[in-house]
C-alpha cells in the first residue's frame, strides 16, 4: 500500500501520528482517528482525550502491514466520500 491508495481508502479508526503541523504542540502527538470532516480529524490521544485538528496543517504518518506511510494533510482536503475520486 502506498499513500495515494491509503488516501483513498477509509480513515476512521486507523492510528495515526502527526509528525509535522503548524501548531508545534501537536507534533508527535499520536492517536486514532475517531471521525473525519471535509478539514478535520477527530482523534483519541493517547491519553484518552478527543482533539480536532485541522488537516491541511499537518503531516500524517500511519503504520500500515508494517510500512510508514506519510500522507500531507493538505493532499486530503475533501468529504471522507470525494477522496476515492479526487485524491490525485
Amino acid at each position: 500500500m502506498d499513500g495515494k491508495t491509503l488516501a483513498r481508502d477509509e480513515l476512521i479508526g486507523l492510528q495515526v501520528r502527526i509528525i509535522e503541523c503548524t501548531d508545534p504542540t501537536w507534533n508527535n502527538v499520536a492517536g486514532r482517528i475517531i471521525d473525519e470532516t471535509k478539514n478535520t480529524f477527530l482523534i483519541e490521544t493517547q491519553d484518552g482525550k478527543q482533539k480536532k485538528l485541522v488537516k491541511k496543517t499537518a503531516k500524517f504518518e500511519f503504520n500500515i502491514e508494517g510500512k510508514k506511510i506519510i500522507i500531507d494533510g493538505s493532499k486530503i482536503v475533501y468529504r471522507p466520500e470525494d477522496r476515492i475520486r479526487k485524491v490525485r
